[in-house]
Formats: C-alpha cells, structure tokens, sequence
C-alpha cells in the first residue's frame, strides 16, 4: 500500500483524507534529521509545514520517496534540485493561506497608519496621549504592491475597498489581468515615486532578494510606509532601520525576517516599527485549509497521477488527467520506439504538436516524451520530474512547437530526434478508439499499433525479402500476430520498413539472424 509520513503538526483532516483514499499515513513529529533519515526509505510521499528540513541527505535516504507536499507557499525548507534530480515531485499549496496572509497585510497597513500598537501601550500604561498619536487616512492613498499574484491579487482587492489606488509591479502580470483587478501596472522605480504604502508578495529569489535597499528608499516618498508580510530578506534590514531613524520612512510592519526565529533584531524596540511572528497563515481556517489542500494534492497524485502545484514539473489537473492519458500512452511510445532504436550520443530533441493535440496541456507529454526517450541510452534514472533536468545537463537541446493546423490526422504529434550521426523522425496520432497509432517512421508512411513484443525492420525493398523474414521468425518458433508495413513513395528511395508484433520477446540470437538478411538495414528488438 502507498505510504506517507507527515513529519510536522498538521491539521488531523489531512491524515483522514489520505486515508479515506487508501493511502496509509504516519503522523510522527519533532524528528531530528538523523531520525527522519532513518526511516524516510519506507514512504511514498512526506508531508510536511515549516519545520522539517528536506536537504540532500535526507532525500538520498528516500528511496520510494516520490513526492513531497509543503502545507503552505514556501518552500525554502526544501532542496529543490536535488529533489528534482531524484525524480521527486515538490508541491507546495498557494492558496490555503493567501487570504489569511492578505488579510495580515492590510491588518499591518491599519496598525501602521494610526499607530494601533503604541497607542495601545501608552494607553494601558496609564498615559492619555491622543496629540501624540496623528493617524493618516488610508482613502485616497495609493499602495504600491511588489507582487500581484494570488495573495498580492487579494490585497489589492482589499485596498480597492478601502477606496485606495493601487499600483503593482510583477513582471508576470499582463495588461489584461491588471485591467481586470482594476490596478495600475508599473515599473519598480515609479511604484517608489508614486506609492503612500508598500507591501511586498513576491517570493525571495535571487532577483529578488534585497529588492528594498537604500537605493529604493531614496526613490520613495518622505514620509512611507513599508509592509512585508512575504520573506525575510526581500527588504535589507539596516538599510530599512536608517530610514526610520532618519524619518524617511513614517513606519513599517514585518511579519517576516532575514532570521527567524527572530528572538533578536536591531529593528526591535523603534517606535515605528511594527513586528509580529511570522502569522501571515496563523488562522485557524488557514491551518485547515493547507492541510486539507496538501493532503488532498498528494492522494490525487500517487492515487491517480494527477500533479497540482508542482514546483518542478508540469502540473495536471483531476479533470486534465482523464482528457491527457490516451495522449501520455501516445507520447510515452513514440519517446520509448526513438529511444530504443537510437544509435549514437543524442544531441536535439524537437517535439511538435498539431490539429487538437495544441488545445490541451502539452508540458507533461513533452515530459513523458523525454523520459522514454531518455531511459533506454542513459545509465541513470529518468522520469518526468527530471527529465528536463537531465537533457539539460547533457547538453541536449529540446524544443517544443504547436501548429494549430490539421494535416492529413485531426491530431499528431511529431518526434525529431537528432544524434551524432543520424536524424529520426516518428510521428503519431489518436484514432477514434483513443488508441494510439504509429503513422510515419523516418520518412516512410506506415500504420501501426505498438505492442510489448515486437521485431522493427529497416530494409531495401525487393522480391522475397518477406518471405525470408518470415521463414527466420517460423524456423525459431516465433509466431506473428501482425504485420505492418510501409515503404518509400520515392521509387530512388528504394526503403521500406516492417514493424511485427510478435508473441515472444525477441533473442539476441534471432535478432542477429535478421540483420543477416542481405537487404537489411537495421533491426531492432523493441519492448513497449
């Protein structure tokens, strides 16, 4: 049976749905490494929160492992490359906690602009101090968002509310979706010019750690307000203290910081800084929610192969699963046929999708694609989660293109698979039964159903050769189920090939008979 190991405090939900899927779960927390280590090889998947580590060590201990699911967007606490290069999907759940940490940041954004936590102080302490504590309205403000993804999207939706203008800076937001959430898209320089408030969504990346610096602080107005409620290290902490001290800065408030947990910080203590511990997902809904989540990503994919917010290979959806398996199957041959017929060091992999194969999520057939191409000629293990990574560290170029025109099939998808020496050419398409068919094959029109035994024949096209084909598979007791065959429509060509589905496996021994065959050219054994 399938197993799981939930390393960290979970909602107890998460450990019924996996097993109201049939998945077996050990909930066993506060491991050190050693012990996780230990015990990792016996589980198909690990979920886990913030705590557990999954480093390098650990992951090469995971033998079964197959996936890992964090409870929550960061994923800092996962070695992402080396779980990639094992074949381990890493999912993470974006949406579990987004309006929770939104809701955090517009919290934060109230308590900044009318000092909520000093007056609450002061007042408690005896003081009745209201001319010290001038608040600002926020109507009227203009928040700069530095990331307008799924949480950023929800602040702004808020702020909107709030009878604020919004603009963002996200180089992976469109025109259209800026229209739609009613913001202003801009470059990073004017969000400083122009921003009463800044808050920061975005992941903490190489582009964009220190994002916030002495440099960006001067481009601000006098007088902002600074929000982090996303990752330590997107704002450089002194550089944020000297603009409070200097009363560039009215204000910030952090969720966040550079090191957590953050006991210490030169921060704490200025009357003009706001810190709360890292509670962006701190609500109870939340904690349900990413677990729920989490769990209910991990059963889809070891249950069904469904893949949902994967962090390293292509996703696919319950409903996209259904819809993609005759075309995986499709791909998968027409990887595995070139694999195995491949002579020489694989240089350019080029993979086009045409007619009705463009509609849907082609990523995880160019995957599969690659993984069955690769399998046979590497010594190493490849699967869709790291077959991108291993062409790439071969040197091996892949491309992929969709033409949205129909040829002679409603759907094709063509396999080009260049190599030191030659150039081979599959392509294949779905028959009204959803079963896929072989119809071209380096440069010869044929049609055919792939089968787990089968003889592939590359010969010159003359009288008898047939017949004495045949007579080698009858002398070794070999029996033929069926026989395809194509040949060159160039008459010069003088090339035809036969695809056989035979009973047996084929031996080395009869496979060197065949290749004694006068008129042929290659002979191949193949196993689908």
């Amino acid at each position: 049976m399938t197993k799981v190991l939930i390393s960290d405090k979970l909602s107890p939900r998460a450990a019924e749905i996996f097993k109201e899927r049939g998945v077996e779960v050990d909930q066993i927390t506060g491991m050190s490494p050693e012990e996780l280590i230990a015990c990792i090889g016996d589980y198909d998947g690990l979920a886990i929160r913030s705590a557990t580590k999954v480093t390098e060590e650990i992951l090469a201990a995971a033998t079964n492992l197959k996936v890992v699911g964090r409870a929550g967007i960061g994923v800092d606490n996962i070695d992402i490359p080396a779980a990639t290069s094992r074949g381990v999907v890493v999912m993470n759940t974006p949406f579990g906690n987004s309006i929770t940490t939104a809701e955090h940041a517009i919290a934060l954004m109230f308590a900044l602009a009318r000092q909520i936590p000093l007056a609450d102080r002061s007042t408690q302490e005896g003081k009745w101090e209201k001319s010290r504590f001038m608040g600002v309205e926020l109507t009227g403000k203009t928040l700069g968002l530095i990331g307008c993804g799924n949480i950023g999207s929800l602040v702004a939706e808020r702020a909107l509310g709030l009878r604020m203008k919004v603009v963002a800076f996200d180089p992976y937001l469109s025109p259209e979706r800026a229209i739609d959430l009613g913001v202003e898209k801009v470059e990073l320089d004017a969000l400083f010019a122009r921003a009463d408030v800044v808050t920061l969504h975005t992941p903490l990346t190489d582009s964009t750690r220190g994002i916030i610096d002495a440099a960006a602080i001067a481009k601000m107005k006098d007088g902002v307000r600074i929000i982090n409620c996303a990752r330590g290290g997107l704002v450089v902490e002194a550089d944020l203290l000297d603009g409070l001290n200097s009363g560039k800065i009215a204000g910030a408030a952090f969720d966040v910081f550079e090191n957590e947990p953050a006991t210490e910080n030169a921060l704490f203590g200025h009357e003009n800084f706001i810190a709360t511990p890292h509670l962006g997902a701190s609500t109870a809904e939340a904690q349900v929610n990413v677990a729920v989540q989490v769990a209910e990503q991990m059963s889809d994919y070891l249950v069904d192969g469904a893949v949902t917010n994967a962090l390293n290979m292509p996703s696919v959806s319950a409903e996209e699963a259904p819809r993609l398996k005759p075309y995986m199957v499709l791909a998968e041959q027409l990887g595995s046929f070139i694999g195995q017929i491949a002579e020489s060091g694989i240089t350019q992999v080029d993979v086009e999708y045409e007619g009705h194969a463009t509609t849907i999520n082609t990523s995880p057939l160019t995957s599969i694609i690659l993984q069955s191409l690769l399998a046979p000629v590497l010594d190493v293990s490849v699967n869709m989660v790291n077959a991108e990574t291993v062409a790439k560290d071969r040197n091996i170029d892949v491309c992929e293109t969709k033409h949205s025109r129909e040829g002679d099939y409603t759907t094709l998808i063509r396999l080009t698979v260049k190599s030191q020496k030659t150039t081979r050419v599959i392509e294949g398409t779905l028959f009204s039964d959803q079963q896929p068919r072989i119809v071209h094959l380096m440069g010869i029109d044929v049609e055919a159903q792939l089968a787990p035994h089968m003889l592939f024949v590359r010969n010159v096209d003359e009288p008898g050769f047939i017949g004495a084909l045949g007579t080698i598979l009858g002398e070794a007791g070999v029996n033929i189920a069926n026989f395809n065959l194509g040949r060159a429509s160039s008459a010069e060509d003088n090339g035809a090939l036969a695809l056989i589905h035979v009973d047996e496996e084929i031996s080395q021994e009869l496979l060197r008979k065949v290749c004694a065959l006068p008129q042929v050219k290659l002979a191949k054994a193949l196993s689908f």
